[in-house]
C-alpha cells in the first residue's frame, strides 16, 4: 500500500500535501519531506502551500463554532480548549496592535506554533474577515516558505 506514495510523483505530492496540514508541523516539515521524497522544488512548494492554506479559511469561520461544541459535549476539554485560546490571545495582542501586518509578520516565522493554523486562530478570536486575513496568513506562509526552502537547499547541498 506505501508503495504508491513513496513509488509515484502523485503519491509524493498528496502525502506532502497532506503533512502540510498537520497543524504545528504544516509546511516546516512538509516541504522538506517533499524534498526529500524527490519532488522538485515547484511540485514540493506547490503541495506544501496548498496543504498548509487549504484550513485557514475554515479555521477562522468554523473554529468558534468547534470549540462551541466540544465543549457542549466533552467538558474535559474546557481546559484544554481555554488554554488554546488564551495562547492565541497572548500571540494575537502584537497582531491586533498592527493589523494584518502583524498576523503576516507572525506567520512568516517558521518556528513551531507561528504557523497558519495559529494565525488563523488568532484572526478567529480576534474576529478578522477571511477575506482580511486569509491574504496575510498567505504571504506569511509564501515567505515561511522561501525560508525553508532555503534552509533545505543549504541543508542538502551541504550534507
Amino acid at each position: 500500500m506505501l508503495a504508491w506514495i513513496t513509488g509515484s510523483t502523485v503519491g509524493k505530492f498528496i502525502s506532502t500535501f497532506l503533512i502540510s496540514m498537520v497543524p504545528i508541523i504544516e509546511l516546516r516539515v512538509g516541504l522538506p519531506y517533499g524534498i526529500a521524497q524527490g519532488l522538485s522544488y515547484p511540485l514540493a512548494l506547490t503541495a506544501a502551500l496548498l496543504g498548509n492554506m487549504l484550513p485557514v479559511p475554515f479555521i477562522i469561520v468554523y473554529i468558534r463554532r468547534v470549540f462551541a461544541w466540544l465543549r457542549g459535549r466533552w467538558g474535559a476539554l474546557d481546559a484544554f480548549i481555554a488554554r488554546q485560546e488564551a495562547k492565541a490571545h497572548v500571540k494575537g495582542e502584537t497582531v491586533q496592535r498592527v493589523g494584518p501586518w502583524g498576523l503576516l509578520i507572525f506567520v512568516a516565522i517558521p518556528l513551531p506554533g507561528t504557523g497558519a493554523w495559529t494565525g488563523a486562530l488568532i484572526a478567529a478570536l480576534l474576529n478578522l474577515k477571511v477575506r482580511q486575513a486569509t491574504p496575510a496568513i498567505f504571504v506569511g506562509v509564501c515567505i515561511a516558505a522561501a525560508i525553508m526552502s532555503a534552509g533545505t537547499y543549504a541543508v542538502i547541498n551541504i550534507v
